[in-house]
């Protein structure tokens, strides 16, 4: 479900904007769909979109949908069911071969809902949809607690709002240390869904922009003390020996459980010969080095998108 990161913190500005747009959210799923339960996307009365619930098939009725839901400000549900063989054989079939069914909700008439988007963000827990036919709506993300009694839309009235679904706290990795690589690598990341904090102290490497959700100018052991909820992935990266050694020193008294090491197989052993014996028992069983997939290629791109793939791999429990 990461890819309702950015959908999710869209809605946020949406809900503080009250300028009529509706979140659509799958509620359920069966068979093959483009998407799974938990899938959101947001839609504005201008023809914005932010996120897919479909390969663009669908899009063009769930966006009707959803602005007539914000236009008259009343919860509104639909089903799309795209299994029917004579859809197929006539032409019509859309791709998928599954059903959806979808909850249309008008976030002007869902005041704070910000403040469960900014919870969730910050990794005070999952985000707790729960949803009622009558148009009860009730969310919950760690100690933040809403409640929206919505009207609901007679034009869906025959289609069922109940269920629940829940959003997992965002994935978050704490980078130590920048390059030129930086840049591609934290939107990469974001784009997926990924919470993503640079910890780098020379100032050559500070962006004009802001790139990375927090960026730490501080020593690795002071940025981990700082970092709350800790991360869940790391990457050691200064292009630098001694910062890299600073950084794998305070790492391995965490209990990170991913950390990456840019860099061949005998810079690793170089780093390892300095550091503390304690910290090699501490540090072999969680470090991946030299990080990254081996997919091919030369040059910045090319090491950004190896770790990307790997970190989402190892994120969602697939072998890489």
């Amino acid at each position: 479900m990461t890819a309702s990161a950015h959908v999710l913190l869209a809605s946020a500005h949406a809900g503080e904007d009250t300028d009529g747009r509706a979140l659509a959210v799958v509620m359920a799923t069966e068979g093959s769909t483009y998407v799974r339960a938990g899938a959101m996307a947001l839609f504005g009365p201008d023809q914005t979109q932010v996120g897919w619930l479909s390969g663009g098939c669908l899009e063009p009725e769930i966006a009707r949908r959803a602005r007539h839901a914000a236009a008259v400000g009343a919860a509104g549900a639909m089903e799309i069911d795209t299994r029917d063989d004579e859809d197929l054989f006539a032409g019509s079939a859309v791709g998928c071969r599954g059903r959806l069914r979808i909850a249309l909700l008008p976030l002007d008439r869902m005041p704070r809902w910000a403040q469960a988007v900014q919870a969730w963000w910050a990794g005070h827990g999952a985000l707790a949809l729960a949803l009622s036919d009558d148009g009860d709506v009730r969310v919950q993300v760690g100690e933040v607690s809403l409640h929206w009694s919505l009207a609901r839309h007679a034009q869906d009235a025959m289609v069922g709002l109940a269920g629940d679904v829940s959003v997992p706290p965002p994935a978050r990795v704490a980078i130590f240390g920048a390059g030129p690589e930086t840049p591609t690598l934290v939107r990469g990341l974001g784009a997926l869904g990924w919470h993503v904090t640079v910890v780098e102290r020379r100032a050559r490497w500070i962006p004009d922009t802001d790139i990375a959700d927090a960026w730490l100018m501080q020593a690795p052991a002071d940025a981990l003390r700082a970092l709350h909820p800790a991360p869940d992935a790391a990457l050691v990266m200064h292009h630098h020996f001694e910062h890299d050694r600073e950084a794998l020193d305070a790492l391995a008294h965490t209990a990170i459980p991913f950390i990456g090491l840019l860099g061949p197989v005998r810079r690793r052993e170089d780093l390892l010969r300095v550091l503390p014996t304690s910290a090699h028992a501490l540090l072999l069983p969680r470090l991946r080095s030299p990080v990254g997939l081996k997919l091919g290629g030369h040059g910045l791109e090319a090491i950004a998108l190896s770790i990307i793939a790997q970190l989402q791999a190892w994120r969602h429990g697939e072998s890489a």
